[in-house]
């Protein structure tokens, strides 16, 4: 007896020619990306949620996708941003009493693109080996695919380098946050007596960033990414923080850096995370460097080199400060123990500093949440008196 093979009703072309067929899942169509991996083992709708993921395909390479359904809880933003999704089984039915909807239903109606029975291990390989690739995925529920075509529109696409993403993710207008930390048994709480004015760049800004800066005393302002010095100063802050974002951090500083670099001229504690970090850094006259595949996972291990402590951190980034660049004056704080790339510097006579990982986690250890208590501190520091 014959076996009658199901016909693949989703395929990825890269740009090299490479094809992976597989199952589609949520939405149908196409989209045009860069693709990466990602190696966290929890925290799928967090990451495909997170702003920095704009302009890329998400690579899973923990096959248990879809095992603890969604909740709205748990969204970075609003809506999903990465533009689809990539895993080796089809996701499960979800098994968890904080879930309120099936992730397949979830990404169907978020407009998501995704593929699964693909071999992730193969095509993790496939990134770390040639850096991450331009891809085209497609999902026909026909299985009719033209790979000719696709193939062409993943070789056309103009990449992430040079590309400002962050006016396509930031707010149109200002905000207030007072949510805090997720804690049990009461989930999110306000934060009803601030210490700490601030304002947030919004760049791609994660919700679990700013709870963490609420979380750490502070009345949160939240400026979209185009805001001038003039916008910040304004509201009279006690520290301005920048947030992550996606893109390239060259394109974005092109307006980012004149508003940093007035900023720092007032003596204000600053504060960057991801896009931010870099945003600093460029202020300050370093460069940043396209990465051949970029740090994107919950388990990188981060040294702060003033006090030999190793921290495990959640990265998401695929460009980084070149850190043979850096001014005098400015300090390298942290490295990553992968490849020795800079994950962290600050200023040697002021309160300001940024880092290239995720101390708010999610998903994510949370090594790292001193840093938010830092930046509370220098605010406070700056505001004692003499």
């Amino acid at each position: 007896m014959t076996i009658q093979h199901p016909k693949p009703t989703a395929c990825l072309a890269l740009a090299d020619g490479t094809v992976f067929y597989g199952r589609g899942f949520g939405a149908t169509g196409e989209t045009v990306a860069e693709l990466c991996f990602n190696t966290a083992m929890t925290g799928y709708q967090e990451i495909m949620t997170d702003p920095s993921y704009a302009g890329q395909v998400v690579t899973f390479t923990f096959p248990h996708i879809g095992n603890v359904g969604v909740t709205p809880e748990d969204d970075e933003t609003a809506e999903p941003v990465a533009a689809g999704m990539v895993v080796k089984w089809d996701p499960t039915a979800p098994s968890n009493w904080r879930a309120s909807e099936d992730l397949v239903a979830w990404l169907t109606r978020r407009g998501r693109i995704c593929i699964g029975g693909v071999d992730t291990r193969r095509l993790t390989r496939a990134i770390r080996q040639q850096g991450a690739p331009h891809v085209a995925l497609a999902h026909d529920p026909e299985g009719n695919f033209d790979i000719a075509a696709l193939v062409a529109k993943a070789r056309a696409w103009p990449g992430l380098v040079g590309l400002d993403l962050a006016r396509e993710v930031t707010c149109a207008q200002s905000y207030r946050w007072d949510e805090m930390r997720w804690a049990w048994p009461d989930g999110y709480t306000r934060q009803t007596a601030p210490l700490h004015k601030v304002v947030a760049i919004d760049y791609g800004a994660k919700r679990n960033i700013l709870r963490c800066l609420a979380s750490a005393g502070c009345d949160v302002t939240v400026l979209p990414a185009t805001a001038t010095a003039e916008d910040v100063l304004a509201l009279n802050p006690d520290g301005v923080f920048l947030s992550n974002g996606p893109g390239d951090p060259a394109a974005t500083g092109e307006y980012a850096v004149p508003m940093i670099r007035a900023v720092l001229e007032a003596d204000l504690p600053v504060f960057g995370i991801c896009l931010g970090h870099q945003m600093l850094a460029l202020a300050l006259g370093a460069q940043t460097v396209k990465m051949n595949h970029g740090h994107h996972g919950a388990n990188h291990p981060v040294k702060d080199t003033e006090t030999g402590k190793v921290e495990i951190t959640s990265m998401n980034h695929g460009f980084a400060v070149d850190s043979q660049t850096l001014p005098k004056g400015v300090i390298e704080t942290h490295v990553s123990l992968f490849d020795g790339s800079n994950c962290g510097i600050r200023m040697a006579d002021k309160p300001v500093f940024s880092v290239q990982h995720h101390p708010e986690a999610s998903p994510g250890p949370q090594d790292s949440f001193y840093l938010f208590e830092r930046f509370a501190a220098s605010m406070a520091a700056r505001k004692a008196p003499a």
